[in-house]
């Protein structure tokens, strides 16, 4: 089907035709196979196989004579040869052009399998990067939290300062503790000594009443 514009008064109306076709689509393949099997190449025109049959038939006919006829045998046998040479052309060609597609097949079968063996390989490659890749981030993660561990560890004071500083306030608890115990002792003394006095000054009243 095409379609075909065409201007009637002025306006431009589209006319759809029907394209008729020689042979249906649906039997291209068909005809294109019956073409490369008998080595026809038009439609109309006798096959190429047919002709070498009726050639080879005509000469066994020949020969079969009982008559001397030497001369249409060789005739007729030079024709078959001929029919015979014309035929076995384009079939060497499509022998050399079926090994040749042979061999690209090969070669594209061996190409198909390096792609995939090389798609494989890339793969697991993807796979060990990735591995490795991981890895690298726990290696970082550790070596980040050493480094933090490192610093907060640099930022305390020597152990000289601190053992220093230690031995001071031992020193501070120890005075302190013997003050308190002085101061103990003295409350002790005090406690006694008012006791002593209230006592006096108890007995002292007494005698007083």
């Amino acid at each position: 089907m095409s379609v075909k514009a065409r201007r009637i008064s002025g306006r431009l109306e589209t006319v759809v035709t029907k394209v008729n076709y020689a042979f249906d689509p649906v039997d291209d393949d068909k005809i294109i196979r019956n073409r490369l099997l008998t080595r026809t190449t038009t439609t109309r025109g006798e096959p190429p196989l047919k002709k070498l049959q009726k050639k080879f038939t005509s000469f066994v006919l020949e020969v079969d004579k009982d008559e001397e006829n030497f001369n249409d045998c060789g005739r007729l046998a030079k024709a078959f040869l001929q029919e015979l040479s014309t035929f076995e052309i384009p079939l060497l060609k499509s022998q050399a052009v079926v090994e040749a597609n042979r061999r690209e097949k090969e070669s594209f079968n061996e190409v198909k399998d390096e792609t995939e063996r090389q798609i494989r390989q890339a793969k697991t490659d993807i796979e060990d990067l990735k591995k490795q890749l991981e890895e690298s981030k726990i290696d970082r993660q550790h070596k980040e939290e050493c480094e933090t561990i490192r610093k907060l560890i640099s930022a305390q004071p020597p152990r000289s300062e601190t053992e220093k500083v230690i031995y001071e306030l031992n020193k501070e608890i120890a005075e302190l503790e013997a003050e308190s115990t002085a101061s103990w002792r003295l409350l002790e003394l005090r406690k006694k000594q008012f006791a002593l006095l209230l006592h006096v000054v108890m007995s002292k009243t007494e005698l007083f009443y």
